[in-house]
């Protein structure tokens, strides 16, 4: 199928060839018939990626403290790496869609195959969209006039959050196609509705919809027109719909605002507020979010689950209907804001002319005989498939960062890789010259040039994928964790034979340090302390959901149960959890981890995310018959006591690369498992008793 594509890197807007999305659960997939080009959002996103990196980074000031901090912990190239990693990644443009429904995922009862549904799907000829983001389109609505329902979404929520009333006086500044949506639908609320623009085309389409509408570029006061208008009371609200990087939007708003008036910002302005604008008249500001409440919020949007009408009357989805059923009684006319209709196959003719800012709102045009082929050939005649060929299931960062980049370098035989938007997929597939793109996995478990499979997806998706992959004969690579269950360990376990390795993403014990370490104290009894100095996720991020990322102990912990499983050569036999807090929760990341081991070793693990991004993220200490060896950051280690042996410098290396070499190396040539299958099941039991341990308050012994 085709997709447009913004590349933050080159700057390049382009239509591009990804596979068609596959139906997901609780998700409809669309047929794409028309998509809404949203002129103020995409320029913006446009613009950033034609800019330099110099004016990237004078945009982005934080993100530039971010990267200094990187470079002080990590090192220049690394962290360099990250950098331009991020900016090649694609991104998909567009978020107001509307197309007929061809397939229902399970659990979706609302939708059915061939309903005319508006959502915030990309502009792409098939999108696969959350059913809490998609509504019905009524029959008297034209698709193009549906396609206005996400952006009016956006305009309909500042305007709940002021909360207008009838009569009452409310400014809107800025007047692109947010702004006239939200002026339309205040006068239609019964509000007397004051329009600012320095665009005269604008000012005169607002003034045709019942709007008072002023241009400042005519030499007009706006703050001065306000409060004369109101007879020096001020506006009731004031919405600001702009998009300017000045602070003057925010005093002005202020400043024609009535004694505790509302101010809404939905655009992007200049935010350096003046106490005394704000403290002698006691206003209130408000940022919207988007499309409503639901929005960003993973449970809402992709787990389906909505929020009761009682308590939450205007959720994301139900401010989509309420947008189609103003534009179906005829009291919000958008097909009157349509500046032009392109096909998709000329989609640069908007693009290209993207920074015009006398456009308002540009409808793509759709095919009928769209091409919905879920595999895409990205380098025909570029590779030939051979003994050890690999398929990739999962593009996110850690396939993109860490493990592609050493695959490339050793030339392994990439053969096909798969992402759940055909996106970020097949620019990784061109990048590293990999057969084939697709956005459904399960035709590389059925290809037989295919005999490693590497699966990097979320974790809840990590023990039914090594299933499917053992049971279709293949070697399996899984970042950890293996699973986050002990039902779903005895399922992968049932489908393991032996006849095919699996492999589990247990780097740091391939590292050259944790070799080194590992060669000077052998397989005697030690001690070991390994603290994680993680650093704060924001609890809304996946990893910290249970069933879908396990806990960042789970997710992360692991790491070093199998480190100082590999160093003291035994298996761990019982573990013990504390977490920081009066009351500890089983998801924490917070938390000191004993471990007893079967030849009398013991291990700490400390993982924190309360400490300074300053301070190095990982250290190793290991004690053993008067000798001691610490690593920091898998840059340094250093022995005391240890012979010939002082210290070992290395740019960061944490095992990814050997790990991945060996891998290679082993399936097409043969040998012995990276990581014994009996570690790795101890490892993972390791992870469940230390929940359990959390929980009971107790030590937790390992059954084989």
């Amino acid at each position: 199928m085709k997709q447009i594509i913004q590349s933050f890197k080159t700057g390049a807007t382009v239509l591009e060839d990804v596979p068609a999305p596959v139906v997901k659960i609780g998700h409809v997939l669309i047929r794409t018939t028309r998509s809404l080009v949203s002129a103020g959002t995409e320029r913006m996103l446009v613009e950033f990626g034609r800019a330099n990196m110099l004016q990237k980074a004078r945009q982005q000031p934080d993100k530039v403290k971010q990267v200094l901090g990187k470079i002080k912990t990590d090192g220049l190239k690394p962290t360099l790496q990250a950098v331009f990693n991020k900016l090649g990644q694609p991104l998909p443009l567009g978020y107001c869609n509307v197309g007929k429904v061809i397939a229902v995922g399970e659990g979706v009862s609302d939708f059915v195959i061939g309903d005319r549904v508006a959502s915030n799907g990309a502009h792409a000829e098939f999108v696969c969209v959350p059913k809490n983001l998609c509504a019905h389109v009524p029959d008297n609505v034209t698709d193009e006039e549906a396609a206005f329902t996400v952006i009016g979404s956006i305009g309909l929520q500042g305007i709940r959050l002021c909360d207008p009333k009838l009569g009452e006086i409310i400014v809107v500044v800025g007047l692109g196609l947010i702004g006239l949506i939200t002026a339309e639908l205040l006068v239609a609320n019964g509000c007397t509705v004051i329009g600012i623009d320095l665009d005269a085309n604008k000012v005169a389409i607002a003034k045709k919809k019942g709007v008072i509408a002023i241009n400042p570029a005519d030499g007009t006061d706006v703050v001065k027109f306000v409060t004369e208008f109101t007879g020096n009371i001020g506006a009731d609200g004031v919405i600001i719909t702009a998009s300017a990087k000045t602070d003057e939007i925010i005093a002005q708003a202020a400043k024609m605002s009535r004694k505790r008036g509302r101010i809404i910002l939905v655009g992007v302005i200049g935010l350096n507020i003046s106490r005394a604008d704000f403290y002698e008249k006691e206003l209130t500001f408000q940022v919207s979010c988007s499309y409503g409440p639901g929005r960003y919020d993973d449970s809402y949007e992709k787990g389906g689950i909505d929020y009761p009408l009682p308590f939450v009357r205007w959720t994301e989805q139900r401010n989509f209907q309420a947008i189609l059923r103003t534009i179906a009684t005829g009291k919000l006319d958008v097909a009157s804001l349509i500046t032009e209709r392109i096909s998709l196959s000329e989609f640069s003719k908007i693009y290209s002319n993207i920074s015009n800012k006398e456009s308002i709102a540009s409808i793509l045009e759709y095919p009928e005989d769209s091409n919905s082929s879920v595999t895409v050939l990205v380098n025909q005649g570029n590779f030939a498939p051979g003994k050890g060929g690999i398929g990739i299931i999962g593009a996110g960062n850690f396939t993109s960062m860490t493990m592609l980049p050493v695959l490339g370098e050793i030339q392994a035989p990439l053969y096909a890789i798969a992402s759940a938007s055909g996106v970020t997929g097949t620019a990784l597939a061109k990048k590293y010259k990999i057969g084939k793109s697709t956005s459904d996995y399960k035709s590389i478990l059925s290809d037989a040039s295919v005999d490693l499979v590497m699966i990097t997806t979320r974790h809840n998706e990590h023990a039914h994928m090594v299933t499917e992959s053992l049971r279709a004969g293949k070697h399996v690579f899984v970042e950890k964790p293996l699973a986050l269950n002990k039902e779903e360990l005895n399922e992968i376990l049932a489908a393991y034979d032996g006849s095919k390795t699996l492999t589990v993403g247990f780097n740091r014990r391939f590292s050259p340090h944790m070799q080194k370490v590992k060669q000077l104290v052998g397989d005697s009894q030690m001690n070991v302390i390994a603290t994680m100095n993680a650093g704060n996720i924001p609890a809304n991020v996946w990893v910290h959901d249970m069933k879908v990322g396990g806990g960042r102990i789970m997710g992360e912990a692991c790491h070093y149960m199998d480190l100082i499983t590999f160093l003291t050569g035994s298996r761990i036999k019982s573990v013990c959890m504390n977490a920081m807090g009066v009351n500890p929760q089983v998801n924490t990341d917070n938390a000191s981890i004993l471990l007893q081991y079967e030849n009398g070793s013991t291990g700490v693990i400390n993982y924190f995310a309360n400490g300074s991004k300053s301070y190095s993220k990982e250290r190793i200490e290991v004690y053993s018959q008067e000798r001691t060896l610490i690593t920091d950051n898998f840059r340094l280690t250093e022995g005391y006591g240890t012979g010939g042996f002082s210290k070992m410098k290395t740019n960061v290396d944490k095992g990814h690369a050997a790990q991945f070499k060996m891998l290679a190396d082993r399936v097409k040539n043969g040998g012995k498992s990276l990581i014994p299958m009996d570690e790795i099941v101890n490892t993972t039991l390791a992870g469940f008793a230390a929940v359990e341990s959390l929980i009971k308050r107790e030590w937790v012994s390992i059954n084989p």
